[in-house]
């Protein structure tokens, strides 16, 4: 029995200052996370999201909903968005490996139609973050996976948009020769098809 004073390692090592950190990636706004994982003889510990510390970084979404996805070897999903009402993701894997890709699809933006890549692990506890206004998938390079994604607002079937995952416009450099893909994916329209849904471009951006 303790007097319930005596101090929990874990929470010091919570106030020792250890941030994630937080990586820029070739497109703004999307962003790579490498929270600060403590390791000790009894396993790991680390905080998966601090809506104080993330805010802090720029990701400033109200990410009010938890997606958990399991998928095998070889399994493709994407490419997903909303169009009128875009949603932010934030990404982790909790077993297993992913390739996962973000494609800015927003009208206006400097970086259309160019993807970023990360790989995502169980392993290296790392996380990416999609702003709206992006076509997000994966694809899994392990036996299994399971992956955990906050977002930002909630999904309209009616607002949403396909992407094929291999419109040779895009030409995204995806880790598997012949993936395991859905019926709606392989109906995938290419960006150029869908750029009339997405809207004109106004010079602008979305963040």
């Amino acid at each position: 029995m303790t007097d319930g004073k005596e101090n929990n390692p874990d929470e010091e090592w919570l106030d020792s200052g250890k941030l994630p950190r937080f990586i820029s990636q070739a497109i703004p706004g999307v962003l790579l996370i490498e929270p600060r994982v403590h390791r000790d003889e009894r396993g790991f510990f680390f905080e998966s999201y601090n809506s104080a510390a993330w805010k802090d970084a720029g990701i400033k979404d109200d990410l009010g909903q938890d997606n958990h996805s399991f998928s095998t070897a070889g399994v493709l999903r994407g490419l997903h968005a909303q169009v009128e009402r875009p949603q932010a993701k934030l990404v982790r894997v909790i077993e297993g490996e992913i390739y996962d890709v973000a494609v800015d699809i927003r009208p206006g933006s400097p970086s259309f139609g160019q993807w970023v890549a990360a790989v995502l692990s169980a392993e290296n506890f790392r996380q990416l973050y999609i702003p709206p206004g992006f076509a997000h998938g994966f694809c899994v390079q392990s036996p299994r996976a399971q992956v955990i994604y906050k977002v930002s607002g909630s999904w309209d079937p009616a607002d949403e948009i396909t992407i094929a995952w291999d419109d040779p416009q895009l030409a995204i450099d995806w880790p598997v020769e012949k993936p395991v893909i859905s019926e709606k994916d392989r109906c995938g329209v290419s960006l150029a098809e869908a750029n009339d849904r997405l809207g004109p471009s106004d010079g602008g951006t979305e963040s």
